[in-house]
């Protein structure tokens, strides 16, 4: 039996699950504004970024099935957005705030802060889940 070959930035990890994300230079713009396109992902993003620290998945509520949930955090890891790590039976997720801000400066707190004032004009349509 031949080892599979890891990504780079896929770590291995007690118990042999890994999460595999794509390298900074790998991070493509259209797949990161996709990621952020969809109301359930942004809701991700947005209470990530109002924790400021990686939470698992459990804690960031979204009114979706849980299968639902799972793509949703497989979109916005595969595209680069967010890195997720096993810590026992829980998936840890956080924002990829550094590699984000390196390749497209400004784009993520626009993004946040554009959300913000939607949910003003529209008195919180989108509703972030602050914890």
């Amino acid at each position: 039996m031949i080892p599979q070959q890891l990504p780079a930035t896929a770590a291995p990890v007690p118990g042999g699950r890994v999460c595999a994300h794509p390298d900074r230079a790998e991070i493509r713009l259209e797949a990161v504004l996709h990621a952020l396109s969809d109301p359930m992902r942004l809701r991700v993003v947005r209470t990530l970024a109002a924790r400021g620290v990686e939470a698992a998945c459990s804690e960031v509520e979204l009114p979706v099935s849980k299968s639902t949930c799972t793509h949703h955090f497989r979109v916005l890891r595969e595209s680069g957005v967010i890195s997720q790590t096993y810590r026992g039976t829980s998936k840890m997720n956080a924002l990829r705030r550094a590699d984000l801000e390196a390749l497209f400066p400004g784009l993520l707190d626009s993004v946040l802060a554009a959300a913000d004032r939607q949910d003003g004009r529209l008195g919180g349509v989108t509703g972030l889940v602050r914890s």
